[in-house]
């Protein structure tokens, strides 16, 4: 035991001394652009909580009454005793929502994630994912006995030679991330829809950080590039991020609902999600459609910050969504801006490897609609002195 400890102890070292050690914080209030974490007051952007709906009082009421009325834990698995009518009723509202004729309720994006590949690709499938699909994605490729094959990121001429050499013959699934969580950047989800059509692949999307955010009526990433349920048979979407609560869904037909329901492990062997979780999420669902000025006051704000940052020079990486990439190349560099802004009482996470590939480590600059336009300006100024002292050194 205790050579394994120190085994543990020298990889945990290794880590610090090369910038890629993590601790969790410690937050003192709720999800909002100014928060109390680590005894201090920070102004934030690492959050995902895009429209500003984690503390909304429409969701902390639905949550209370709920929660008053059927209690705090489910009990059971959703197969059991725990899938209650507030959660079928999501699954309803879920399913009218984004377009599809059924949806399904997991505990998380990550549990749901393993079920859209471990529930229903089998041996001798092909599946064909992006490089930079999110890591929950890559595992549930890795516990699937099919054969995993992984195109250049949003390259639709790397995936149709992977497809070339393996032929027709086989099931071929072709799996993305609608908006990436790491670069902020689109899957080209409409050629790849045709191309779906045309070579009888089937298509899965994990639209994480589209739904709510993107398309006229927040509808996600697939109402951003006029698809439906017809062009994308598999929809994965989180609760949250956008909608500000927790948990995921995936949205498909009747028979691959049914075909997760028994097959897909994530589910059935996992304890479903209070009651009030689900209710919080109806409440966020129904302000996504009432409140469509959170999404148009972030579209704002993203080019307001977009356009200053061009205007400094400042290293991005080319993003239209609410996700903004700084690059800075090495992880100690990036551990490095992420302090010194702290230093300036602004919290932004710094992306290192494995997450991101070697050499891409980055801050992840996250906004919200509940952010002002001034204190966009003020993270602005504070990446300009802190890139330009560095220049000067």
């Amino acid at each position: 035991m205790q050579a394994f400890l120190e085994k543990l102890e020298q990889d945990l070292q290794r880590r610090r001394e090369q910038s890629l050690y993590r601790t969790p914080r410690v937050v003192e209030s709720p999800s909002a652009p100014v928060m109390d974490v680590d005894g201090k007051r920070l102004l934030t952007f690492c959050s995902n909580d895009y429209l500003g709906l984690a503390n909304h009082p429409a969701l902390k009421q639905a949550f209370i009454d709920t929660a008053s009325q059927w209690g705090v834990g489910s009990g059971s698995a959703h197969l059991v005793t725990g899938h209650t009518r507030v959660h079928q009723q999501l699954e309803e509202q879920l399913a009218e929502f984004t377009g599809y004729p059924r949806a399904l309720l997991f505990s998380s994006g990550y549990m749901a994630n393993l079920a859209l590949l471990g529930g229903l690709v089998e041996k001798n499938d092909h599946v064909f994912a992006d490089k930079l699909n999110h890591a929950s994605l890559v595992d549930s490729g890795k516990l699937t006995s099919a054969k995993i094959h992984r195109y250049l990121h949003a390259d639709i001429a790397s995936l149709q030679r992977q497809l070339d050499v393996i032929g027709e013959g086989q099931n071929r699934f072709v799996i993305t991330d609608g908006v990436f969580s790491m670069d902020g950047d689109l899957a080209p989800l409409k050629e790849m829809s045709l191309m779906a059509d045309d070579q009888q692949l089937v298509l899965m999307v994990d639209d994480a950080h589209g739904i709510g955010v993107l398309g006229e009526r927040g509808r996600g990433s697939l109402e951003h590039f006029s698809l439906n349920s017809k062009k994308v048979p598999l929809l994965m979407g989180t609760l949250g991020k956008a909608l500000g609560c927790s948990g995921a869904f995936i949205a498909a037909d009747d028979i691959i609902i049914e075909t997760l329901i028994q097959r897909a492990r994530s589910y059935i062997y996992t304890t479903a999600q209070p009651a009030a979780i689900a209710a919080a999420t109806s409440a966020a669902l129904k302000l996504v459609d009432e409140e469509s000025w959170r999404r148009d006051k972030l579209k704002e704000l993203i080019k307001r910050f977009t356009r200053g940052a061009r205007q400094l020079g400042l290293p991005m990486i080319h993003s239209v969504t609410a996700i903004q990439p700084l690059l800075a190349g090495d992880a100690e560099k990036a551990v490095r801006w992420a302090a010194k802004l702290l230093e300036k009482n602004i919290l932004v996470t710094a992306i290192r490897p494995p997450t991101v590939p070697e050499g891409t480590a980055r801050l992840r600059i996250t906004l919200s609609a509940e952010h002002s336009e001034q204190q966009v300006d003020q993270l602005l100024e504070a990446l300009d002195e802190i890139l330009q002292q560095e220049s000067g050194q």
